[in-house]
């Protein structure tokens, strides 16, 4: 099995993209000279930009199906050898069939096999480790471009001290100088994801005050609200970026944070994968399957009935949040950087 020019159709989510990580490295390894092209939503793609893994990223804008068609037909042009679809919907083995990709690797899902070369049946629990990373690592050595699921402990963006420098020189632009305590305090999925703002605040002001340190807090534009709250009830020097920054910018600030305090969401995974020490409060979703990795990385939770739910909104008293105190966050927070 030889590819030159392969393309990989990215996962729409941030968190989702990170954890296809160490598949997107498992395929530069085994193919190290060919051409690896991301194909990705606008909002995702610059997770690539410093990563040896990605020699271009493309972006996914098309909307329509006459949008869609043209954008199949670009892709054409550039005679890919192979796609690979870390994305599961029908509209990614679409594009890449309507593209005459000879080559056409996915999970059987969405309806979409007669449209895939490689139509890989989808693992059941307990076939493979319970973490989502390998989920895409097992789409790898299904279809045989890998033999085993390598040994893969904590994800890792290669690009970190690259982004970590660009950060620190952002920081002290902005007169943020010294350590950073850097806050994500949303969460896309839904509201049930997300701890108490005035906790958040409480825990980052203790971290902050013992550092010596500013609390950067960081959201999209539509979680402006619940930073503006957090950010209202910090007690130390305090900064809210939320809706001020792009992707790209957002990865270079956090990998210059001293340690981040978040719920489960997109800049959780990205802070962790830059090395940067990560407690993450977990409630309604699952820990061992979407948590953070590696040494620097701590979950903190309450194990209690119903949790983890997997809902978007709570039904009842949100106690898998409410039951996580603030002194809890901090603590492992300074625990993490003696």
């Amino acid at each position: 099995m030889t590819y030159n020019s392969i393309l990989v159709r990215a996962t729409n989510w941030v968190g989702d993209a990170v954890m296809s990580l160490p598949a997107l490295r498992a395929l530069r390894e085994r193919f190290p000279a060919a051409k690896i092209s991301i194909l990705a939503k606008p909002w995702v793609g610059d997770l690539y930009a410093r990563e040896p893994l990605c020699d271009e990223a493309i972006p996914y804008t098309a909307t329509g199906i006459g949008a869609k068609i043209r954008a199949a037909r670009e892709l054409t042009s550039r005679r890919f050898d192979c796609a690979i679809l870390f994305q599961n919907a029908f509209d990614a083995a679409a594009i890449t069939w309507i593209a005459r990709i000879p080559e056409r690797i996915g999970y059987a899902r969405d309806g979409r096999s007669p449209l895939l070369t490689h139509a890989v049946t989808v693992p059941k629990p307990g076939e493979i480790p319970v973490h989502e990373r390998f989920y895409y690592l097992e789409l790898l050595r299904r279809s045989g471009i890998i033999d085993d699921l390598p040994a893969c402990d904590a994800i890792r963006l290669e690009g970190a001290a690259a982004a970590r420098e660009a950060g620190g020189a952002r920081f002290g632009n902005l007169g943020m100088h010294g350590a950073v305590i850097g806050v994500s305090p949303g969460a896309a999925y839904g509201s049930a994801k997300r701890w108490l703002p005035e906790r958040f605040a409480e825990a980052a002001t203790r971290v902050a005050n013992e550092l010596g340190a500013t609390v950067a807090i960081f959201g999209a534009g539509a979680e402006r609200e619940v930073c503006s709250q957090v950010a209202a009830a910090v007690r130390a020097p305090v900064r809210n970026f939320a809706g001020e920054t792009t992707l790209a910018e957002f990865i270079e600030l956090a990998a210059a944070c001293r340690v981040y305090l978040t719920n489960d969401s997109g800049p959780m995974h990205i802070a962790s994968a830059l090395g940067v020490p990560t407690v993450a409060v977990f409630g309604a979703t699952n820990h061992l399957t979407t948590g953070p990795t590696g040494p620097l990385a701590r979950v903190v939770r309450q194990a209690v009935e119903c949790s983890p739910c997997l809902r978007r909104e709570c039904p009842i008293d949100h106690r898998c949040m409410t039951r996580v105190e603030a002194s809890q966050v901090a603590e492992a927070a300074l625990e993490l950087l003696k």
